[in-house]
């Protein structure tokens, strides 16, 4: 939520994310919490109810992340693989499998714009592990054989030593209902988004306005080139004293 707080107010950037939202820490992301001022429709919250497991996930995760590419149309993207939404978590309470986590990536892969790919939470170590490893595969055209070879950590992962694991029983409290009035609230509030340009078309010297900051720097700096050198160390020192003096008011 820090990532998405960070750009509430921006048009520039779209935030997305998927969680557990309830009586859970930290208590934020609601389907309502879509951005302020500019940033409105912007931040897109995405609530979801313990036990979702791979194909409730996914029906709701491809609709959603087409819609923002469709609406939005990023130029890059940055996917952030929080690991505790797989089964078996010490902390999460979602329900999907490795491959199904892993089909999240693959999904946003098929858009072929430039991905970074970041971890994120999960604690229970070992499902980490096998989720960023097979996902580093996925990402690199690599499929990796289930079976996991030998190495210094290899009894963390008996008695299976896999790499796919079943999930749990654990009940799926998102029922069909709940994610269709999610997916059509969000598809709706995406309606709204309109592309803004990439931040180096908005500040090319053609389309900065005369009152911009830039563009009184860049004549500031022009006009030192013009001057004697004499006289170009003056102004420069008195603009330096000029910046300490009010630089405390």
């Amino acid at each position: 939520m820090c990532i998405r707080d960070s750009f509430y107010t921006s048009n520039r950037v779209m935030t997305c994310s998927l969680h557990k939202y309830g009586e859970y820490f930290p208590g934020t992301g609601a389907l309502g919490d879509i951005g302020i001022d500019r940033g409105k429709y912007y931040a897109v919250n995405v609530p979801l109810n313990d036990g979702i497991d791979d194909e409730s996930y996914s029906a709701i995760f491809q609709p959603v992340i087409n819609g923002i590419m469709e609406n939005f149309k990023p130029s890059v993207v940055v996917v952030q693989c929080g690991a505790d939404s797989i089964s078996g978590d010490r902390l999460g309470c979602f329900n999907l499998s490795v491959r199904g986590h892993s089909a999240c990536v693959e999904y946003i892969k098929k858009f072929r714009l430039p991905m970074l790919v970041l971890g994120g939470g999960g604690y229970t170590l070992r499902n980490v592990a096998r989720a960023w490893t097979y996902e580093t595969g996925l990402l690199l055209n690599q499929e990796l054989p289930n079976e996991i070879p030998e190495n210094d950590y290899l009894e963390y992962f008996c008695p299976e030593y896999k790499i796919h694991m079943p999930t749990s029983n654990m009940e799926n409290m998102n029922t069909k209902e709940h994610l269709a009035k999610v997916k059509n609230q969000l598809l709706d509030n995406l309606k709204h988004v309109i592309p803004v340009a990439p931040f180096g078309e908005i500040l090319s010297t053609r389309q900065v306005p005369p009152g911009h900051l830039a563009f009184s720097r860049r004549n500031e700096m022009q006009a030192a080139e013009d001057a004697s050198p004499d006289k170009r160390l003056f102004s420069l020192t008195v603009g330096k004293e000029r910046a300490k003096a009010t630089e405390f008011k």
